[in-house]
């Protein structure tokens, strides 16, 4: 049977993955959602001695069901190469109280890089299944790391554009500068004076203006969405637990059958909602702890029942995790309430307009799998150093979030379930916080920090890093948020 993709906010708007994948956002605003799960049969005995390409084809076939197999392992033969500093692709390393998950070794050196390397193929897959002639235009906002890993993915990719909004100062400069360097003829990077919400606001908006689709389709384009709003990003994101679940067996570290946690630094909510996907088609996962920096709007959630966006928005050292409204949320939100569509959009409608909605009734068991914490800037600065002291190792600003959160949990609960936490960032983007987080001094610039890193951590400056300062800035486009539409038209002409 054909896995179907509904809207979240429209019983009647059901497509299949690779309409899912080209439209990105549903034109009634809401989020391509599977109704039920794929039937997964996963072997663990003999996924414990897969490759991670072997392991990616068995959960895109379920959930991409109307790609042909030898469509599906072309797109993952492309996605999971070389590019990749090993052959894990997904390394789980072993430290004091947890595993690491490095989501990081892809040439941007973040997670993005785990579905943003195969999203090209399978939309491009797609756009030929649909028989879509039409330029494929990705607009997407980022919040410092689906930009760069798109843009990387898609740069001179036949037949698309990409369109990429970030928050002038809510990035690291690293972060910042594998963006503005970014080659491509087909690259566009647009700086915003707001923050990540004002930018992921627009962009929806956009993606719902239907004068803006009409004079786009009538010059051969579309709107499509790298963010992990487009289901064709999230369903290679549960690819990561299935497989560290069978490294942890392969290694002896857990018995077939024994339950682990999975936590997650999250911002936008897509990569831990993969983790309850993954649980969904049967990794036994006890546990989904999600960590939040100091907009903490998704602790509150889960502690309080309300979701309120009304508060100050925060500049953190982790800014991947600077968001106020989760986009991915809407997809949990959707299964608490039983797939209701209506119930689901009624309360989305309330966010913009009263800055906040409650979930009355909900699904207790789905939400009794979820714990909830945040980080605050001094816990997370501590934990990067307690870490270093305590396994010679750095975890990067997001990574640490989840690690104190983590820490706490374990603390007041003590809860022995092995856990893994989501390792989402190279501490090598965020350098100068790193670095002062381990010794207590300020190592001035980032690239006189990426030295210093590289000292102190004695692991080899990546790719992605090493000649980054050299490189010619070739995007500088600033604008008012207000202007992000004006900007778009601008590129494509209409």
């Amino acid at each position: 049977m054909t896995v179907l993709y509904q809207s979240t906010r429209d019983d009647n708007n059901k497509v299949t993955a690779s309409q899912a994948i080209l439209q990105g956002l549903a034109a009634d605003g809401g989020l391509f959602t599977p109704v039920a799960m794929p039937e997964v049969h996963l072997d663990f005995d003999q996924l414990k001695e897969a490759s991670y390409q072997e392991v990616a084809k068995i959960v895109l076939s379920a959930f991409l069901d109307d790609f042909t197999s030898e469509e599906l392992e072309d797109c993952i033969t492309k996605a999971y190469d070389d590019a990749f500093d090993t052959k894990t692709i997904a390394p789980v390393v072993k430290l004091t109280h947890h595993y690491n998950l490095e989501l990081f070794h892809g040439s941007t050196i973040a997670f993005k890089d785990m579905a943003l390397s195969i999203l090209p193929h399978l939309l491009t897959t797609s756009a030929k299944k649909q028989v879509v002639n039409h330029k494929i235009v990705i607009l997407t906002a980022t919040s410092g790391d689906t930009g760069k890993a798109a843009m990387a993915g898609f740069a001179d990719v036949p037949g698309t554009e990409i369109i990429v909004f970030y928050p002038k100062d809510g990035v690291s400069k690293i972060q910042e500068l594998q963006m503005t360097t970014q080659e491509g003829q087909n690259t566009h990077v647009v700086a915003i004076d707001g923050n990540f919400d004002d930018a992921q606001t627009d962009v929806k908006r956009m993606f719902n203006d239907t004068d803006l689709r009409d004079r786009l389709l009538a010059q051969g384009m579309q709107l499509s969405s790298a963010n992990s709003m487009n289901i064709g990003r999230l369903v290679p994101q549960i690819v990561y637990y299935v497989y560290a679940y069978a490294q942890l067996l392969k290694t002896g570290d857990i018995d077939k059958g024994q339950a682990i946690n999975v936590t997650v630094p999250t911002g936008n909510f897509g990569n831990i909602l993969a983790a309850y996907y993954a649980r969904e088609i049967g990794v036994p996962i006890a546990k989904l702890i999600c960590a939040s920096n100091e907009n903490k709007v998704l602790t509150d959630f889960f502690q309080t029942g309300t979701y309120n966006k009304k508060r100050t928005f925060k500049v953190t050292s982790s800014p991947s995790m600077d968001i106020l409204v989760s986009s991915n949320l809407e997809r949990l939100i959707f299964h608490l309430v039983g797939n209701d569509a209506t119930k689901t959009k009624a309360l989305m409608t309330a966010l913009p307009s009263q800055g906040e909605y409650k979930l009355d009734q909900a699904n207790q068991d789905i939400l009794d799998l979820f714990e909830a914490g945040f980080a605050s800037e001094e816990d997370t600065e501590r934990e990067i150093k307690r870490v270093y002291e305590e396994d010679h190792y750095i975890e990067d600003p997001h990574t640490a979030v989840a690690s104190s959160v983590y820490r706490a949990y374990r603390d007041r609960t003590n809860d022995a379930t092995p856990t893994v936490i989501a390792s989402t960032a190279s501490p090598y983007k965020f350098p100068r916080v790193v670095v002062k987080a381990v010794t207590g001094e300020d190592a001035g610039g980032d690239f006189v920090a990426v030295a210093k890193l590289h000292q102190l951590s004695e692991v080899s400056v990546p790719l992605a890093v090493r000649d980054l300062e050299a490189q010619p800035v070739r995007h500088q486009t600033v604008v008012a948020t207000k202007d992000m539409q004006k900007a778009v038209e601008d590129y494509l002409g209409v």
